[in-house]
């Protein structure tokens, strides 16, 4: 639980009506399977000691006498069991009747948490037996324990782990414009329970999902969803055992019409690190009286969640061609108005056909179309070097032909060479003098051309390789408008893809398709054989790797420990651990010793939820030391 993991669950047990004896059996050995299978917190339907479906069985003395023995039994049965579970039942309180749910934990009462909104519609009638939760909280005796706390918006926090903080409401109370749980997570509750009986009718289990989603990304949430199912009656209506675990508008399981457990992971770390730093929620309004404590025994947590071994990429072939035409339309816009406002006479795009500069050249593209203006407005410059091979140069030149831009080729070789002498280098010592030369000469040559034609000259730099600082200061770091300043690299490639597919850019296809097989490579060494002997990925580490880092570090602001066990678990099949360490270390190293670059970064529009703009997103002091995150990594096994 240290790594902010907690196992949830949702429940479906098998029913019974009005067998209160049944029920009882029946919820203590879901709550022994849920135990064994390391869940912490488990969420049981609405009214499960009974049966939703009782009617007007529920005025019925023996009924609700044989729901509070039902309780004592569960009690009795879970007194070594440590899951906090929320147990449904109706229960007498001071002359009236509630729908409730009783939280319970190693045979304990915690709380007792009555329905609100009481729905009295359509095919409900609750208003007929129950009574709605009263204003304020007050104090019961159940089950022979004194002093229960009794009321709405109850709050439970585990003593021994801050961020777990519960919150329990009842079906309906969802579905109300004022949900108790908004209070709740305005108090501190990071999960939410939700115990239900929600029938099914056409349209409803894609509501319900979405209410369940919305709730949890409106709260900053986790959101636990057990719905009632087989057993209750069918005499007019179908019970789906829905079940539902989300996580910040994100579905992290799901099932329906089956029964049993559904178990999945909520990260509260991660949910406690979105409140701090968007403040969505208000002060808290709660008092230790509202409160609720627990404990639970640290243990590490299974995991069994989905996580994407390439975050920035959706993985679905629909939705990643929809994020592919949104990002290229907002990259597009932003270079629209920029060339706008400054009433750039054309667009200046160093071309190596590598997949950068492609996708800076593509969205340049792009914006011109907007504009209406034609593709010779472009000015795409070709700057051959010493490490230039016949294929790069090639598909730059195609590919600025195919687009009709303008083209030009400007051999920076016999001014490198000049510049050498003129510092008293010597051409054979390969350092990164040697490499930096190149990439600076071609920075000045693209900003005279851009002074001498009215233009603004287009960054091709992206995200991953400014995390890095895969660049050279005042050479490739630098540009007018940097376009692709906010996409990450394995982003990149998808984009290019994506226009290689596009049926208004099929006469690039071929070349499109032969740049993203190129090895990503500076060429700033001299080639072998004609083929290109530096390989960034080589000499850096895997894009993949670090765009999973920069991910998990930037957006959600873990430490060095979760990273790994997450790059482990989505990545172990493909990268063993002492790789995944050994870059994550250099991650960490690059990452702090290169904001420097950042803090100058030129203009360039935000796509996503993680940037680097030292105006917007991350401002950190170029002299911020990494001892801390490299201790951290240096300690992991």
């Amino acid at each position: 639980m240290r790594d902010g993991f907690i196992s949830v669950a949702c429940g479906a047990p098998k029913l019974r009506l009005a067998d209160c004896v049944f029920n009882a059996e029946q919820t203590f050995q879901m709550m022994r399977s849920a135990e064994q299978a390391g869940v912490k917190v488990l969420v049981l339907p609405e009214l499960g000691l009974t049966g939703y479906t009782c009617g007007d069985l529920f005025y019925q003395e023996t009924l609700l006498r044989g729901a509070e023995e039902a309780l004592s039994t569960v009690l009795a049965a879970t007194r070594n069991l440590e899951v906090v579970t929320a147990v449904g039942m109706p229960l007498r309180v001071h002359g009236k009747l509630y729908n409730c749910a009783v939280i319970i934990q190693r045979g304990c009462i915690l709380g007792v948490v009555p329905k609100t909104h009481l729905p009295n519609y359509g095919e409900f009638y609750e208003k007929r037996w129950f009574a709605p939760a009263p204003k304020e909280e007050d104090r019961i005796d159940l089950c022979g324990q004194l002093t229960v706390p009794f009321g709405a918006e109850q709050i439970f926090s585990c003593e021994n782990y801050p961020e777990l903080t519960l919150g329990f409401e009842i079906c309906e109370d969802l579905w109300s414009p004022d949900s108790p749980s908004v209070k709740m997570a305005r108090n501190g509750a990071a999960v939410i329970g939700n115990l239900s009986a929600s029938n099914e009718v056409i349209g409803k289990d894609s509501y319900r999902r979405q209410l369940v989603s919305m709730q949890s990304a409106k709260l900053l949430c986790g959101y636990v969803y057990a719905s009632a199912g087989a057993g209750e009656s069918t005499s007019d209506l179908v019970f789906g055992a829905h079940q539902l675990i989300a996580e910040n508008g994100t579905m992290l399981a799901e099932k329906r019409f089956e029964g049993g457990l559904l178990i999945s992971e909520i990260d509260v770390q991660r949910l406690s690190y979105e409140r701090r730093r968007t403040q969505a929620l208000p002060e808290a309004e709660w008092s230790r009286r509202d409160h609720s404590v627990f404990s639970l025994t640290e243990s590490k947590t299974k995991l069994t969640r989905y996580v994407s071994p390439m975050p920035f990429v959706p993985e679905g072939r629909e939705d990643r061609d929809a994020r592919c035409r949104e990002i290229l339309l907002i990259a597009s816009l932003g270079l629209k108005q920029r060339l706008e406002h400054t009433r750039a006479k054309c667009a200046v795009v160093g071309l190596s056909g590598g997949l950068d500069s492609t996708l800076a050249v593509l969205i340049t593209g792009l914006a011109m179309k907007l504009l209406d203006r034609p593709m010779t407005d472009i000015i795409a410059v070709t700057m051959p070097c010493f490490g230039t091979t016949d294929r790069t140069r090639n598909n730059a030149c195609i590919l600025a032909e195919k687009m009709g831009t303008h083209l030009r080729t400007v051999d920076i070789s016999r001014s490198v060479r000049s510049h050498f002498r003129d510092i008293g280098h010597d051409p054979e010592d390969h350092s990164v003098t040697y490499e930096n030369a190149q990439a600076r000469e071609r920075t000045q040559v693209l900003m005279d051309i851009a002074n001498a034609n009215g233009g603004l000259v287009i960054g091709t730099g992206d995200l991953s390789e400014l995390a890095l600082g895969w660049c050279t200061y005042n050479g490739d770091h630098m540009s007018m408008y940097g376009v692709n300043a906010s996409i990450p690299k394995t982003l990149v490639r998808h984009l290019v893809g994506y226009l290689s597919q596009d049926g208004e850019e099929q006469e690039l296809h071929d070349v499109l398709e032969d740049i993203l097989d190129t090895p990503v490579s500076p060429e700033l060494l001299p080639a072998v054989q004609g083929e290109i002997s530096q390989r960034t990925e080589d000499l850096v580490g895997p894009y993949e790797l670090h765009d999973f880092f920069l991910y998990y570090v930037l957006r959600w602001g873990f430490g060095p420990e979760k990273v790994y066990r997450l790059a482990r678990y989505a990545l172990g099949g493909k990268y063993s651990r002492d790789v995944i360490l050994k870059w994550l270390k250099s991650f960490y190293r690059r990452f702090f010793s290169q904001q420097f670059k950042r803090n100058c970064l030129p203009d360039g529009p935000k796509i996503g939820t993680v940037a680097l703009s030292p105006r917007g997103d991350w401002r950190m002091p170029s002299d911020a030391q990494a001892g801390l995150w490299l201790a951290e990594a240096e300690a992991l096994e």
